[in-house]
């Protein structure tokens, strides 16, 4: 089958789909169609590594008997395409494949599934010589001959330094807007229609702005909706509600993902929390939840995935979370980061972040690296520091007070 195959009903809907809707074109997703006048798609990612082949599978069912239609996995290395030789023929659910940083493992996982996410802004990193026209270019011919659909990944963590350097320093919306756009609209020139775009941030205002920004520009394109970094639940589901459904309850929005820092025996609360929340939004229900009365410390944590480089990443998250209880009202950011892939971007934007390594764990405040510490170090050397910034901070205030 080709790009442009006849549109396949959904398999296994959700159970409403927000109204109004807009009318995108539909692409299809081996079984699955997204945009047009099909109901919301909901999507979920393993938390497991993919060369665990048996927790992978386990995890893929786990997912699909909640109600998840597309499951993403993610890929890195040859052995991850070997491991998914293995599981992809026994999965009913149709699988999307995360290419972050391995866009040229391609061709070698399309036959095997029905989506490619790459990131647009990973790609100058790889290959610098070859211009990004041929990169994608060329993933749409592998994605056309091999019967896949693509999602256009940008993320406000890595953002192309060359549409970067054209924004004031710090600004996120404007930059992932016109990265999606350029990508949106070279898909279209080069005549490759079957792809959908995502534009995430960890916050639900520029998350909004960004999509409303783009479904205005490109409104015939399927947007995937999502918050990056949204966090434990249930903070983390009260802070996707509030970034996505003001989206859908204008109509805007074709597949969406809720992504919780959860272990991976409970990935399927993802699913749960995007059932409800489509529910409500059909219903005309959209309060958002405690969380949107609750200013002050906000703690960013990336979902759990196979990239995860040691499953403690999630047991800190909550220990952080806990640990920082006293200064709940103090309006500072600290991002829990799991990954090589979101960890030195992402932590780069909070007050102070953990980028989490397989043995230690890296303390920044900013973009500055504090040090490297072990599992059992980081909590009281996280604490030192964030009392010190909550010092300087109340210093500040009181000086500026008495001027």
């Amino acid at each position: 089958m080709t790009a442009n195959s006849s549109r396949i009903a959904n398999s296994s809907p959700p159970i409403a789909s927000p109204n109004p809707r807009r009318l995108t074109r539909p692409i299809r997703v081996a079984t699955v169609s997204i945009g047009g006048d099909n109901p919301v798609v909901i999507q979920s990612m393993c938390a497991t590594r993919t060369q665990d082949v048996r927790r992978t599978l386990d995890q893929i069912q786990l997912l699909a008997r909640a109600g998840t239609q597309i499951v993403r996995i993610a890929v890195d290395s040859i052995r991850d395409v070997e491991a998914l030789k293995t599981f992809a023929g026994q999965v009913e659910v149709p699988l999307s494949v995360d290419l972050q940083e391995s866009y040229r493992l391609a061709e070698a996982v399309a036959p095997w599934v029905a989506k490619i996410r790459y990131n647009p802004g990973h790609l100058h990193h790889h290959e610098r010589s070859r211009p990004w026209q041929d990169k994608v270019r060329w993933l749409a011919e592998i994605a056309d001959r091999y019967d896949c659909a693509l999602r256009v990944g940008v993320n406000c963590g890595s953002i192309d330094p060359a549409i970067a350097e054209k924004f004031p320093a710090g600004e996120t919306v404007g930059p992932m807007v016109a990265l999606a756009t350029m990508h949106a609209e070279f898909l279209e020139s080069i005549g490759f229609h079957r792809y959908c775009v995502s534009l995430k941030d960890s916050s639900p205002e520029r998350v909004i702005e960004a999509n409303f920004a783009f479904a205005r520009q490109m409104p015939h394109v399927p947007l995937h909706l999502g918050l990056t970094e949204a966090g434990l639940p249930p903070e983390g589901v009260w802070k996707t509600r509030r970034a996505l459904m003001p989206l859908l309850a204008q109509g805007i929005g074709e597949t969406i993902r809720v992504s919780l820092t959860v272990p991976a025996d409970r990935k399927h609360e993802e699913v749960l929390a995007a059932q409800e929340m489509l529910r409500d939004v059909a219903s005309g229900n959209l309060e958002f939840g405690p969380g949107e009365r609750l200013p002050g410390l906000d703690i960013i944590s990336c979902p759990s995935c196979s990239r995860v480089e040691n499953e403690r990443f999630v047991d800190l998250a909550e220990q952080v979370r806990q640990m920082t209880r006293y200064a709940a009202d103090v309006p500072l950011t600290i991002a829990v980061m799991g990954c090589r892939v979101n960890g030195p971007g992402e932590t780069d934007h909070a007050d102070l972040g953990l980028w989490c390594g397989p043995n230690f764990v890296n303390l920044k405040r900013g973009s500055t690296l504090i040090g490297r510490f072990s599992y059992e170090e980081i909590l009281p050397r996280l604490k030192e520091e964030l009392d010190r910034l909550i010092a300087e901070r109340t210093n500040s205030e009181r000086s500026r007070i008495g001027q």
